[in-house]
């Protein structure tokens, strides 16, 4: 396997232009994230949820993330609720096939 997905989804309780102006600062933060490959910023504007998908090195970055300040700083965030975490592994071969950015 060549990294390990996590799914972040969550619904804001805020104006899309608010949460987007409240979370902007974090891009670089995320981007410092020991083993986080890239991640996908993403947002449905009429069922108020956001989220994010990410690529991490191994399970043991991922989960580093999960436990550590930034991911705790989301969690606790008043604006965001319902937060839900999903991991999956990358099916290399399939995902070659279909140029995603993994490999």
């Amino acid at each position: 396997m060549s990294g390990k997905i996590l799914q972040l989804n969550f619904k804001f309780s805020v104006s899309s232009a608010e949460y987007e102006k409240a979370v902007s600062p974090l891009a670089g933060e995320f981007a410092a994230v020991p083993g986080l490959r890239w991640k996908i910023w993403f947002m449905n504007d009429q069922e108020t949820e956001a989220g994010g998908l990410y690529l991490f090195d191994d399970e043991s970055s991922l989960h580093a993330f999960l436990e550590g300040p930034l991911a705790a700083q989301v969690k606790s965030h008043p604006a965001f609720s319902d937060m839900s975490a999903k991991q999956f592994d990358v099916m290399d071969d399939l995902t070659a096939i279909t140029r995603g950015p993994v490999v």
